[in-house]
């Protein structure tokens, strides 16, 4: 398996993720993983995720935005990570961009709840599996 054919058995893995894995730094120097909703994403550059402000996420974002996003699927024993940066996004066209029914059970005020944050994230590079096949790829 090349690169190419890699990206694009990784997209299609994107594409069918329910749930996906966040992994940020933790301010005591470990790893934190979150499931996170597979919201919304553009190819395997850019991926959103909605969250609370509040969150200890946010908190840990501030101070080191380096991430992971980990999709799998157990079922056909596939996997990719993807490493870059993420931005956290207070403005409306970005709240309003993940903004979906039933939002308010984890939002009260709605799309202006002072406690909605969405997180950008741009991925730098790549990593896919499958079966034997393990390739790492940069993303432009």
């Amino acid at each position: 398996m090349d690169e190419r054919e890699a990206m694009k058995e990784g997209l299609a893995l994107v594409d069918r993720a329910k749930i996906c894995m966040l992994g940020t730094n933790g301010g005591d120097g470990y790893p934190n993983i979150k499931a996170m909703m597979n919201m919304k994403h553009e190819g395997l550059k850019k991926v959103w995720f909605s969250t609370n402000t509040s969150s200890k996420r946010v908190q840990q974002l501030k101070k080191d935005n380096r991430a992971c996003v980990y999709y799998v699927d157990e079922q056909n024993f596939q996997g990719l990570m993807l490493v870059g940066t993420i931005q956290i996004l207070q403005d409306m066209e970005s709240r309003k961009m993940l903004w979906f029914g039933g939002a308010e059970r984890y939002y009260p005020k709605g799309v202006t709840d002072p406690d909605y944050t969405v997180l950008g994230f741009t991925a730098e590079r790549g990593n896919y599996y499958h079966g034997l096949s393990n390739i790492d790829f940069e993303i432009e």
